[in-house]
């Protein structure tokens, strides 16, 4: 057994510094030093191992285990979901139904602001509801692609946009954990959370087309937005509060698109957004940041045509789509889960891990063997549901058995080094987790004293920012949330769900996102401008999260939200 040390250094300031070194050599290798993903991802882990087992005393043995926990997790479920969707995507190209996919969308709007709203908001958040971990970003980033979206536009605003939803993502999994290792009511942490997200469900439609056309652009479809937004965050709302974390996005995200779509039936913007890059792409001559489209002096992009496919050509390139919903959703339910898991699942302790490391007070209540038990549900993991829709949409479409092999070897190889980087991204956090690096981290947001409301919520953001999941930060720092609160005399189930919320802020810096997003645009080795792009929209909105929990906390009418 070995204990976590939190302050190994005897200094509180250097401790963290130290801390933050294999997280800030991987940023800084990804954003400034241009190196490929997978071996910034590398130098990242290389950095942790050292850090852990030099600085903290953490036995060798145990910090390899680790990694090698984390890179398991990383290929599967991670790596596996992206693996499957890319499969998925690669079939409906080479047949031609992805691009009549594209042109049938311009069937409902041709205007991209609009189509951005449609496909990554709205339809992203389905995917976010019904099975989480990188599956909406993987799509929609796909989708935008396809619809004719710069590559960096298509990757940052696909993640801006998978936000909202991420705390009731997977069926509601982040909440679910967090009540788990917390101990409080599942029922009022989804509440809490349903009266705090709400108000982003609203902000981040109009911050998403803001971001990729500026404010003029987004105040001219400002209806549309305001559709989108606020049929997603009545359900969300009302769903988490009186039902529970299980179906709130599934819910909203179906509400809204049809709510939009109906809208756009009977209104269209005064003027047609065609421009594909929006403010990432060539400034207009005025230099107030408007762009060509929006009324700047470049000519914007070719209008996009609307195609009058036979009806029958468009139901079938929406079919594989509509398949993977069902079958993704499908593979949620948990019922569904424990029937598959009863004939296929594999469960182990991971060998020189589990009950290996011991994590300490403050960060947990009492002594706790941090346990290691790995899962390998090769059948019920939300990748094989992934695999079963595309298996059957490629038979749909007319494939053969060999040409269905012949499609996934290609996805393959095209995925091996984003492979990597997730393997390696998750060996990072891992490290990092049962070193005690992170939680070095989370104790210095949690002296924060009367601040804690806002720090406490940027400590979720930085659990994500470290994990690459909502569900992982809420197990890694939910019981410290919990007893930070109560030693300061807040609510915990408030600051329980701030974890959550601040959470979904930073899902769209996380590597393993910003990996996945690459991929999907096939924009391979451009991950730092990624991150580049991403990261102020990251922060600012978790500090608009912070800020809230602040008035919830302290504030009156907001105070009205905690009970």
């Amino acid at each position: 057994m070995w204990s976590q040390v939190y302050d190994p250094l005897g200094n509180v300031v250097l401790s963290t510094l130290t801390a933050a070194i294999p997280v800030a050599v991987m940023l800084a290798a990804l954003a400034f030093f241009h190196i490929k993903a997978h071996i910034a991802a590398l130098l990242g882990l290389a950095a942790a191992l050292l850090v852990a087992i030099f600085a903290y005393g953490m036995p060798a043995p145990t910090a390899a285990a680790a990694a090698l926990y984390g890179a398991a997790y990383g290929l599967l479920p991670i790596g596996w979901i992206i693996l499957n969707v890319i499969f998925l995507y690669q079939l409906t190209e080479r047949k031609g139904y992805f691009k009549i996919l594209q042109e049938s969308i311009t069937g409902i709007t041709t205007d991209r602001r609009l189509q951005l709203l449609l496909v990554a908001f709205s339809f992203g958040a389905f995917f976010e509801g019904a099975g989480g971990f990188g599956t909406p970003v993987a799509v929609t980033g796909a989708m935008l692609i396809g619809l004719g979206f710069a590559p960096l536009a298509a990757s940052g605003l696909s993640l801006i946009a998978n936000t909202a939803p991420v705390a009731f993502g997977a069926l509601g999994s982040p909440l679910i954990a967090l009540a788990g290792v917390t101990g409080l009511d599942l029922l009022q942490l989804s509440g809490m959370v349903g009266r705090q997200l709400p108000f982003f469900s609203v902000l981040v439609p109009f911050w998403l087309i803001w971001a990729f056309c500026g404010f003029a652009g987004m105040a001219a479809i400002w209806p549309a937005i305001l559709v989108a937004g606020v049929t997603f965050a009545v359900p969300q709302y009302l769903i988490s509060n009186f039902h529970g974390p299980w179906l709130v996005d599934v819910g909203g995200s179906l509400l809204s698109m049809l709510c939009l779509t109906l809208f756009l039936r009977v209104w269209k913007p005064a003027t047609i957004w065609t421009n594909t890059a929006g403010k990432l792409g060539t400034r207009s001559a005025s230099g107030d940041g408007a762009l060509a489209g929006a009324g700047g002096v470049r000519a914007p992009d070719p209008a996009p045509v609307r195609h009058h496919h036979p009806r029958a050509a468009v139901l079938k390139a929406w079919l594989p789509w509509l398949i993977l919903s069902v079958l993704v959703f499908l593979w949620g339910i948990p019922a569904w889960k424990k029937i598959l898991d009863g004939i296929s699942v594999l469960k182990f302790d991971w060998p020189a891990l589990h009950k290996v490391v011991q994590k300490m007070p403050p960060v947990a209540s009492k002594p706790t063997a941090e346990a290691a038990l790995y899962t390998l549900n090769w059948l019920s993991a939300t990748g094989s549901g992934i695999l079963t829709a595309a298996i059957i949409s490629g038979l749909v479409m007319g494939y053969r058995v060999k040409e269905l092999f012949a499609v996934y070897w290609a996805t393959l190889k095209i995925m091996r080094f984003s492979l990597l980087t997730i393997a390696a991204m998750l060996a990072l956090g891992y490290t990092t987790r049962y070193s005690g690096l992170d939680s070095t981290l989370g104790l210095a947001f949690a002296n924060t004293g009367v601040l804690y409301p806002f720090f406490g919520t940027l400590l979720g953001w930085l659990g994500v920012a470290l994990t690459g999941s909502d569900t992982a930060s809420n197990v890694l720092f939910g019981g410290l949330q919990k007893t930070s609160a109560t030693q300061l005399g807040l609510n915990p189930v408030l600051m329980a769900a701030a974890n959550s919320s601040g959470g979904v802020m930073g899902k769209m810096i996380d590597a393993q996102s910003i990996v996945v997003a690459s991929t999907a645009t096939k924009w391979y080795g451009h991950e730092g401008e990624i991150l580049r792009y991403v990261f102020f929209h990251s922060i600012a909105l978790a500090c608009l999260v912070g800020v809230l929990v602040t008035l919830q906390a302290y504030v009156y009418p907001f105070t009205a939200l905690v009970r």
